[in-house]
C-alpha cells in the first residue's frame, strides 16, 4: 500500500500534526480515531467510539491512553499531548516524537527521549468494539511506564461539560476497570485513581461553531515495568459483552495487518493507490444486527441510501465483496415504500426524502448483475423495481412524477431539497432545485435502461419501462442542452430553465445508459471552470452565489456546502465522462493521490475549499469520495 509516514518535523509541530487524521474501525461503526500528534482536535476523537443503533448514534468511551515514563534517572517525561480551554498545550508530548506511519492500516508512534524509543501501535477487533494498545520498548531502558486513562460515556456528537460529580468506575478483579457499566478497561497493575481533567479543549469544533469543551475522568492508569527492549504493555477496552474477554492485544494487532493485507489482496489493485483506497474502502462496509450496510462518512455520518448506492460499485463490486453487496441491495429492497428508497437518517427516524436515492439503488442493482451474472437477485428484485417505475410515473412524495409532456422527472415541493445538494439554512434550501434536475433526469433514463435490461437478462418483462424510457430519452436530448454545448442543471424550475455551471451535467454523460455522448468541448469547458487537485467545484467561481471557503460556522459552511465547495466524489463521473471518449484521464486521478496523506490518512475527504490551495474540509473519510476514485481507477 501507499507508504504514509512522517519525521519529528511534522509530528512534532501541531500546526502539522493536528490536521492529520488517522481511523482504526471496528467493522461495526464505531472507531478509534486520532491525530498524528496525539492532539485531540475533535469531539468524535478516542481510542474507544462505540456505534449505537442506528449506527450514528455513538458513544465515546476511552477518550485518550496517555503514556508516562520514569526514566532511569528518575525523571519523569508525560508523552500525551491536550489543549486547554485558556489556550495552553501540555504536556507536549508531541515534541518527543520520532515518527509516525500507517502500516496495513495500523497506527504507530515512536518517541524518544534519549536512548528510549517506545513504540504504541493501536488496532481494533474487526467485528466488535474491542480496542487493543500495544506499547514496546525499542531502546534503552529500563523504564517504568504509566498509562493513564481519561474516560467519559456520552454521546459521540457533544461533550460532556458538566463534571458534577464522578462517573461510576468500578474496579475490575482481574485488572482495570469497568465504566458506567458500559465498557472495560483491562491492562498491567491497574490503579484506581479519580480526578476530573477541566476544560479540554478542541480546535477543529470551535472552527466549526460548536461547543468545544468538555472535562474528562481520569479513572486510574497501568503501569508496567518495561526493563529490555522488546518489553510490551499491552491494554485492551471493550465494550458489547463485558465478560467477553477479548484476545492479547499484541494479538489483536497482528491480525488487523493480516486481514487488511487480505482486504487489499481481494481487491486485485493495480497499484499501490488502488491498494490503499481498497483498504479505505473497507472502513465504510459495516455489519449491524440488521445486516451489512455503509457508513457515509467518519467521524459523524451513519448510513444514507443515496451515499450507500452511490458508493455502491465503488465499495463492493471493486473490492470482492459482491456477496455481501447482495445482500446489502436485498435488505435495502425491503425499504421501498410508494416507490422510494428510504433514507435512514442518522436520528434513527426513516425518512423518504430523497428524489435520486432510490435511482442510484436501481444504477446498483444493474451494476451488480452486469458484474457477476446474478439474474436470480434481477429476478427476485424486478417486481419491485417496476413497481419504482410505475410509482414514479404516477408521482409520489414530495411532487416526484414523471412529466407526461416530456417523459422527465420532476419534482420538488417548498421547503424541502431532495437532491444531493439538499443543505438548508434554518430550514431553507441553499440550492432548492425544485424542476428537472439534469443528473436526475440522467438517473431516471439510466434506470429506466438498467430495468429494461435486467428484465431481458432475467427472461421477464420489464413493464411500463419500456415505453418510459424512450419518452425519457428524447425529452432529455430535447430540453436540457444550454448554449455552449452544456446542460442546463435544472429545467423547468420555478423561475424557468437554470444554467448555472455546476458538474451536475457530468452524469449525463457519464453513467452506463447516459442519454448523451460527451462532447470534447463541453468537458474541456467543464474541466477549465470547475477542476481542482481534489475534483470539481460544486459550482463555477464566475457564477454569482459563489462561495470558495468551506470554513466557519454551520450557516457559514452550509451555504457554501454546494455553492463552489469541492466534492471530490465527483471526480469519478468526470473521469468516467472522458473515458467514453478513450481519454484515460490519468493525471486527474494521481492528482490526487497525494491527498492520501494530507488529512484522513489513507482516505479521502468529503469536501475541499474551492479556492486554491483547496484544503480538505467536512468528514476526512467519506465513504462516496472513495469508492468513486477506486471505481474508476477499474475502468478499461
Amino acid at each position: 500500500m501507499r507508504p504514509i509516514a512522517f519525521g519529528p518535523q511534522v509530528c512534532g509541530r501541531i500546526e502539522e500534526s493536528s490536521v492529520r487524521e488517522w481511523l482504526v474501525p471496528d467493522g461495526c461503526g464505531g472507531y478509534a480515531m486520532g491525530t498524528v500528534g496525539g492532539l485531540r482536535t475533535r469531539r468524535y476523537h478516542g481510542l474507544l467510539m462505540v456505534a449505537g443503533r442506528p449506527v450514528a448514534s455513538r458513544r465515546l468511551g476511552l477518550a485518550a491512553l496517555d503514556a508516562v515514563i520514569t526514566m532511569p534517572s528518575g525523571a519523569l517525561v508525560r508523552l500525551g499531548t491536550h489543549e486547554w480551554a485558556d489556550g495552553a498545550i501540555a504536556p507536549r508530548g508531541h515534541e518527543l516524537m520520532a515518527g509516525f506511519d500507517l502500516v496495513d492500516g495500523v497506527p504507530r508512534w515512536r518517541w524518544r527521549i534519549g536512548d528510549v524509543v517506545l513504540e504504541r501501535e493501536l488496532a481494533m477487533s474487526h467485528g466488535s468494539p474491542s480496542l487493543a494498545v500495544v506499547h514496546r520498548l525499542l531502546t534503552g531502558g529500563p523504564v517504568s511506564l504509566r498509562l493513564e486513562a481519561l474516560v467519559t460515556w456520552r454521546d459521540g456528537h457533544a461533550g460532556r461539560t458538566a463534571a458534577d460529580g464522578p462517573p461510576p468506575v468500578v474496579a475490575d478483579a482481574e485488572g482495570g476497570c469497568v465504566v458506567e457499566d458500559a465498557f472495560r478497561l483491562r491492562g498491567p497493575d491497574f490503579r484506581a485513581a479519580g480526578q476530573w481533567y477541566r476544560n479540554v479543549h478542541y480546535r477543529e469544533e470551535a472552527a466549526r461553531g460548536f461547543t468545544a469543551t468538555e472535562d474528562l475522568w481520569y479513572a486510574g492508569a497501568c503501569h508496567a515495568e518495561l526493563r529490555h527492549p522488546g518489553d510490551t504493555a499491552e491494554v485492551s477496552a471493550w465494550a458489547g459483552d463485558l465478560a467477553e474477554v477479548p484476545p492479547p492485544a499484541a494479538i489483536v494487532v497482528a491480525a488487523a495487518r493480516e486481514r487488511s493485507r487480505a482486504v487489499a489482496a481481494a481487491a486485485a489493485p493495480a497499484d499501490e493507490s488502488q491498494a490503499t483506497l481498497a483498504l479505505a474502502a473497507d472502513a465504510f462496509v459495516v455489519h449491524t444486527a440488521d445486516g451489512p450496510d455503509v457508513v457515509a462518512g467518519y467521524p459523524w455520518f451513519g448510513a444514507w441510501s443515496r451515499d450507500t448506492m452511490l458508493s455502491y460499485e465503488g465499495l463492493f463490486l471493486s473490492t470482492g465483496r459482491a456477496d455481501v453487496g447482495r445482500e446489502l441491495l436485498r435488505g435495502y429492497a425491503a425499504t421501498l415504500s410508494r416507490g422510494m428508497l428510504a433514507n435512514t437518517a442518522d436520528s434513527g427516524t426513516v425518512e423518504y426524502n430523497t428524489v435520486d436515492g432510490t435511482l442510484w439503488f436501481l444504477h446498483a442493482v444493474g451494476r451488480h448483475v452486469a458484474a457477476t451474472g446474478d439474474t436470480d437477485l434481477a429476478a427476485e428484485l424486478l417486481p419491485a423495481l417496476r413497481e419504482v417505475v410505475d410509482a414514479h410515473l404516477a408521482g409520489t412524495r414530495y411532487g416526484i412524477r414523471v412529466d407526461p409532456a416530456d417523459g422527465l422527472l420532476t419534482q420538488g415541493v417548498p421547503g424541502a431539497a431532495l437532491t444531493w445538494m439538499d443543505a438548508r439554512v434554518d430550514g431553507v434550501p441553499v440550492t432548492p432545485r425544485m424542476g428537472k434536475p439534469v443528473e436526475v433526469n440522467a438517473l431516471w433514463v439510466n434506470g429506466l435502461a438498467t430495468v429494461i435490461k435486467l428484465a431481458w437478462q432475467a427472461h421477464t418483462h420489464a413493464g411500463a419501462a419500456d415505453r418510459a424510457h424512450p419518452a425519457a430519452l428524447a425529452g432529455f436530448a430535447r430540453r436540457f442542452p444550454a448554449p455552449g454545448g452544456l446542460l442546463h442543471d435544472v429545467v423547468d424550475g420555478p423561475d424557468g430553465d437554470d444554467a448555472t455551471l455546476r458538474p451536475n451535467q457530468l452524469l449525463a454523460w457519464s453513467l452506463p445508459y447516459a442519454p448523451l455522448r460527451p462532447e470534447p468541448a463541453a468537458l474541456q469547458a467543464i474541466g477549465r471552470a470547475l477542476m481542482t487537485p481534489l475534483g470539481p467545484r460544486s459550482m463555477a467561481a464566475t457564477e454569482p452565489g459563489y462561495h470558495g471557503q468551506h470554513r466557519g460556522s454551520p450557516e457559514e459552511r452550509d451555504n457554501a456546502y454546494h455553492t463552489g465547495t469541492v466534492w471530490p466524489w465527483l471526480t469519478g463521473p468526470y473521469v468516467a465522462a472522458w473515458r467514453r471518449l478513450g481519454v484515460s484521464a490519468e493525471q486527474t486521478l494521481s492528482d490526487a493521490d497525494g491527498h492520501l496523506g494530507e488529512y484522513g490518512l489513507g482516505s479521502v475527504s468529503e469536501t475541499a475549499d474551492g479556492d486554491a490551495p483547496h484544503a480538505a474540509t467536512g468528514c476526512p473519510f467519506q465513504a462516496w469520495s472513495v469508492a468513486e476514485s477506486l471505481r474508476v481507477r477499474r475502468l478499461t
